[in-house]
């Protein structure tokens, strides 16, 4: 079941050149809306995070697991946005070096 999700998320992820309506749905959101979303939930992890040590440090939550489970998610997501980033770069790196 999982599977089947999965397939259909990466078709209108990466559609067909063949198939212009899958093609005209894609281009509704742009590469620019994309990243910029992503970033904000990276940075909307890291505001739970500090919010969940500040309770932890102020003594109204006593749940030391779930600020951990906080900080390592937001520590993750920051890790796989920097990973992205990096390749954004190479990949701009790699375009500025091809002959034209």
């Amino acid at each position: 079941m999982k599977e089947i999700v999965i397939q259909d998320t990466l078709k209108t992820l990466l559609p067909s050149p063949f198939d212009d309506k899958q093609q005209k749905d894609v281009q509704g959101e742009s590469f620019v809306s994309t990243l910029s979303a992503a970033i904000g939930d990276v940075n909307k992890l890291h505001q739970e995070a500090d919010r969940a040590v500040r309770e932890l440090a102020s003594g109204k939550d006593k749940d030391i697991h779930n600020t951990m489970i906080a900080l390592e998610k937001a520590a993750v997501s920051f890790q796989l946005m920097m990973q992205v980033r990096n390749k954004i770069i190479s990949a701009y790196e790699t375009i500025m070096r091809m002959n034209v």
